[in-house]
């Protein structure tokens, strides 16, 4: 069997503001350190780093600690204390940090967040704790109305004044399937298109690649074609619930998978470790309908209540999410969320909106996925030793905070059935879906076919630029046979 090399190649048009801030500095240091350990100066950071000196002051802090986040016009860290003794501010200072006084304590705004779970958990809504305003963000779709509003809008008001902040989404949260260089399953009513996320080594040395959970849910087997035959199977989906992860391992176990995003026109981004998104921190996005965003992360631990594909008085509740403000649409669930000196952070699940009109996107933690499913990041199979920066992956023991997802196991939704429903059809001017069954599921029935490689012809970022970045590819029939055994899942199913 001859050897297949699988590129995480996200094809599309690139947005070109995204690029340019990207590619020249792609492996540029931002790491100018002013900081004076006998005064306390804050330091100069970049976000990777910032993440880590803020785990260690949340140790130091304790019940002090109430979140920290990342100034990107200062590259600063800053540290919310409440209650905090003097010698524990000054040894965080110490460190580096800036800090600021504030109201609410880290155990208030976990109740806060417990509340809205058991009294609003609605189709439509999320919340995240938002370090810099101290308060946990809640937003609300435009299905969230009469009835389901003044319930939400009533349990908000509840948590009490300067606790909580509501805000209306002009869109519909949904799951995004599609992606880079697309991948493609045959199920019952037609087909399901997916995209890759990274490239990793599942526990037992084999090659295998993540992506979005609930494109594993909706199918066991994987073709990169979209008549193909498989390349890859599930070993591993989780969704609803504890999070939107699949591990998917590749069939033929002399696969190549370089550790390395395509970021379009010949460019590839090198992914060098995994690593826990901070608030405030800077991050690009990557997806076949859409091409290369960025934006900032604006929370973390979120919670989304996805409607249900099957009941349509159901919620698929996803905990542990990372909350941007970067742009998506059908077609990049899946895809990579990274950072521009190569570190890992996130697979695309969901969200409202679109690229046009902006929008709120879900991502989930690389490091969570990594730890649950005892995958390394990295390049797996044969030649695997030939990739720039393999051997360099960080292994999933050592992803600070993989853990640390509040609730995570708490939440229940319904099943990987979820996800099978007819409809694929619908989704032409997938670009502007925002009904409430826009999701997954009608993206995976009878119909899919109609998408025919909307990407799928976008091998090591060699897209065609006059692609549809719409979603709908209902002109797009055949191009998925242009796959030359290139394998990038990235996208919404």
């Amino acid at each position: 069997m001859p050897k297949r090399k699988a590129a995480i190649a996200v094809g599309g048009v690139a947005a070109l503001g995204a690029a340019a801030l990207l590619l020249p500095n792609a492996n540029a240091s931002q790491d100018k350190d002013q900081a004076s350990g006998a005064t306390g100066t804050a330091k100069t950071l970049k976000a990777t780093d910032a993440s880590g000196l803020a785990a260690q002051l949340q140790k130091i802090l304790g019940d002090a600690f109430a979140g920290s986040y990342y100034d990107g016009a200062k590259q600063q860290l800053v540290v919310n204390v409440v209650n905090g003794d003097d010698n524990l501010i000054v040894q965080a200072k110490k460190a580096g940090a800036v800090v600021r006084q504030v109201d609410n304590s880290t155990a208030e705004l976990k109740a806060a967040a417990q509340t809205l779970k058991t009294k609003a958990t609605i189709p439509g809504t999320s919340w995240a704790v938002d370090p810099r305003t101290n308060k946990v963000q809640v937003t609300a779709d435009a299905t969230v109305t009469g009835g389901k509003w003044n319930r939400l809008q009533s349990t908000v008001r509840s948590l009490g004044p300067g606790m909580a902040t509501l805000k209306k989404s002009s869109g519909t949260f949904k799951t995004f399937v599609s992606g880079g260089d697309a991948i493609f399953s045959q199920v019952q009513g037609g087909n399901v298109r997916c995209s890759l996320g990274f490239n990793v080594t599942a526990s037992d040395g084999s090659p295998a690649f993540l992506t979005a959970g609930h494109c594993g849910v909706a199918a066991k087997e994987w073709s990169d074609s979209q008549n193909g035959q498989p390349i890859a199977t599930v070993d591993q989906a989780t969704f609803p619930g504890a999070g939107d992860f699949s591990l998917v391992k590749y069939n033929d176990p002399a696969t190549q998978a370089p550790s390395e995003v395509n970021t379009g026109n010949g460019q590839t981004v090198q992914i060098n470790q995994a690593a826990d998104a901070t608030v405030g921190e800077n991050v690009f996005r990557m997806g076949s309908t859409t091409g290369l965003h960025d934006g900032q992360v604006t929370g973390l631990d979120a919670t989304v209540n996805f409607q249900s594909e099957t009941d349509p008085n159901g919620v698929d509740t996803v905990t542990g999410l990372i909350q941007t403000n970067v742009c998506a649409e059908p077609g990049d669930s899946g895809g990579s969320l990274f950072t521009q000196d190569g570190s890992a952070l996130g697979l695309t699940s969901g969200g409202s909106g679109d690229c046009t009109s902006g929008g709120e996107t879900f991502f989930q933690p690389v490091t969570t996925a990594l730890q649950a499913t005892g995958a390394t990041l990295g390049a797996g199979g044969a030649g695997a030793g030939d990739q720039a920066g393999a051997g360099d992956q960080a292994g999933a023991g050592d992803q600070a905070g993989a853990g640390d997802q509040a609730g995570a196991g708490d939440q229940s939704g319904a099943g990987a059935g979820d996800e099978s429903g007819a409809g694929a059809g619908d989704q032409a001017g997938a670009g502007d879906q925002s009904g409430a069954g826009a999701g997954a599921g009608d993206e995976s029935g009878a119909g899919a076919g109609d998408q025919a490689g909307a990407g799928g012809d976008q091998i090591g970022g060699s897209a065609d630029p006059s692609a549809p970045s719409d979603a709908s590819g209902s002109d797009a029939s055949g191009s998925g046979a242009a796959h030359d055994g290139s394998s990038s899942l990235t996208g919404t199913r």
